[in-house]
């Protein structure tokens, strides 16, 4: 038996907004994340700017002891795990914890304390390398941190594939839960790679926008002068459970996960497959595997980086499996405004794939200046729209040629 999955917790710590609610305002309203970066000195660098999470928190949620020995992309997945789990009215009571589980992806995890303790070695010596140094970067820590928390003891484990990696988490645990194996997940993914090592290998492989005289206009996915993404930090979990299971306990429904697809180019280590010719197939896999035609799609969070390949071929993909349809619907990027999270971005973004069909409001694609005729589908170019969404689809694309599109809509029964 197949079960129906639906969604009943979201919780988000972004560029933008440390919460759903703030998030999902700044989204609506245009506001760019991206700043000068305070987290370090980026004197050195070529690139001095980046989507930091701005006012954070970490001792709502854990005590000064936790935060010490947990690196910065853990305190997000912990954030926002709380606050899925807390909106999904299981804090603290998971029916089943046996058949609970945790998948939560990171492309690079703990990055600022593996270069802490990389300096340390170097100037101090080994003796100077903290002893929490491995539980503390390792990428699968932040699920191991939720299922402690919760003493959840289903399936738990992380995904890593680049910047497609919790898109894979969240169509990982939607097949865990339609196909039985659990009745509920906690997952989604976080991100904390502002350091000065991660900024200046991107930088130095010319992937990021150089726009240090202007941060808040440097993303600008699909304008004709866009020169490369902006990095961005953060977190995002949801909730997922069986229908049956969320219907047993009276918990209120957001949404349900229609279709997963998964894809690889074999192509390039960082360069898109001619055409999108990956993406394409994980676009047409995730709606064969929702039973979605393609004219019930309204709105497409686009991977959209602001990179002169990867916008160009993804849109070429989107017109090649939408056809006409392609000029009808919206094929958006909100990393305009919150950056390029890596491995976050996928739980990111299905989440404001989510809001968008629930709401029945797009988020805009800002620093639309000057139109790209490679990429002339309608982006919401700098203003919201208030139109009604069937279903949205969410497009991930990784490093290695990975490509993931999860398909979601709000509920219905």
């Amino acid at each position: 038996m197949a079960h129906r999955v639906v969604v009943t917790g979201l919780g988000l710590v972004t560029p933008v907004g440390t919460d759903v609610a703030s998030t999902w305002a700044a989204l609506l309203a245009g506001t760019p994340g991206a700043a000068p970066i305070t987290k370090f000195d980026p004197a050195r660098l070529s690139v001095r700017f980046a989507c930091e999470v701005k006012g954070f928190d970490a001792l709502q949620y854990m005590d000064r002891k936790e935060a010490r020995r947990y690196d910065l992309f853990a305190q997000f997945a912990l954030a926002a795990a709380h606050q899925a789990v807390s909106q999904a009215g299981l804090e603290g009571r998971f029916p089943e914890p046996e058949r609970t589980g945790v998948v939560i992806g990171s492309g690079i995890g703990g990055m600022q304390t593996y270069e802490e303790n990389c300096a340390a070695y170097v100037l101090k010596g080994p003796d100077r390398v903290s002893p929490f140094f491995v539980p503390m970067f390792i990428p699968d820590i932040a699920a191991g941190l939720v299922s402690i928390r919760y003493g959840l003891k289903g399936p738990n484990y992380a995904t890593v594939s680049a910047c497609a990696s919790s898109a894979h988490a969240i169509g990982d645990s939607f097949h865990l839960i339609r196909n039985g194996t659990a009745d509920a997940m906690v997952t989604g993914g976080a991100e904390a790679a502002i350091t000065g090592l991660t900024v200046a290998a991107f930088s130095n492989m010319k992937a990021l926008s150089s726009r240090n005289d202007s941060p808040e206009t440097a993303s600008r996915p699909f304008d004709r002068d866009r020169d490369g993404f902006v990095l961005g930090d953060g977190g995002a979990i949801v909730v997922l459970e069986s229908l049956e299971h969320a219907e047993r306990r009276g918990a209120e429904i957001l949404g349900e996960v229609l279709g997963y697809g998964l894809s690889s180019d074999a192509y390039h280590i960082t360069s898109p497959a001619e055409h999108g010719e990956g993406a394409q197939r994980a676009m047409r896999l995730c709606l064969a595997d929702g039973n979605v035609s393609p004219a019930d799609v309204g709105y497409i969070n686009a991977h959209g980086t602001s990179t002169q390949q990867g916008d160009v071929a993804e849109t070429e993909a989107v017109k090649a499996v939408f056809g006409e349809h392609a000029r009808k619907l919206i094929f958006g990027s909100t990393k305009s405004m919150t950056g390029h999270l890596l491995g976050g971005a996928g739980a990111l973004e299905f989440a404001v794939s989510l809001l968008a069909s629930r709401c029945g409001v797009i988020p805009p694609t800002i620093n639309q200046f000057t139109a790209d005729p490679e990429c002339d589908l309608d982006s919401a170019p700098n203003h919201k729209v208030e139109r009604a969404v069937d279903v949205a689809l969410s497009n991930s694309f990784g490093f290695g040629g990975h490509n993931v599109t999860l398909a979601v809509r709000s509920w219905r029964t």
